[in-house]
């Protein structure tokens, strides 16, 4: 199992690369949410052993927080040192480090981990709740079953294109 900071450190240094600056801390701490969800899904285990908090911006890692204000992150992390991880880890990096940090955490604040641990809170107070990791578990598992399901979904829809009359008949409970 590899740990936070490796994880964190070689997203840090793919987006050095290829945006010629750092990665915000908010979307380094969302994209490694989304990491530890995507090995979920796509293995059943973690690939780094963390706590998130529920804070407003998103799941963070305490850890990394502190790592990201001292610096300690912008070491160079090489992908080739984690090679169980490459294709979720080129996944993560193309599907979430590449968008708004903005997109990011309405993303996060759409995971049911995050909005169980923010339960009582305002929008806009902060809190220090861990996530649960069983509820993260679930959130990967629903996300696994929505792309199992997406070629029957995308069927469906085309189906429904090219007989725009079905669109009409009502539903029976």
């Amino acid at each position: 199992m590899e740990t936070a900071k490796c994880i964190a450190a070689y997203f840090m240094t793919r987006y050095h690369k290829q945006y010629g600056k750092p990665m915000d801390e908010v979307k380094l701490q969302n994209v490694l949410y989304f990491a530890l969800r995507e090995s979920i899904i796509r293995t059943g285990n973690i690939m780094f052993d963390a706590e998130f908090r529920a804070r407003k911006d998103g799941p963070v890692i305490k850890e990394i927080h502190d790592s990201y204000m001292s610096g300690e992150l912008s070491g160079s992390q090489h992908k080739a040192s984690l090679p169980q991880w490459n294709e979720c880890l080129d996944y993560v990096y193309s599907e979430f480090a590449t968008k708004k940090t903005t997109t990011l955490i309405s993303l996060s604040h759409g995971e049911r981990s995050w909005i169980r641990a923010r339960a009582g809170y305002g929008k806009y107070e902060d809190s220090d709740v861990p996530m649960k990791m069983s509820d993260i578990y679930e959130d990967a598992e629903y996300r696994r079953q929505r792309r199992e399901s997406l070629p029957m979904r995308k069927a469906l829809h085309a189906f429904c294109m090219k007989h725009p009359e079905i669109q009409h008949i009502p539903v029976l409970a």
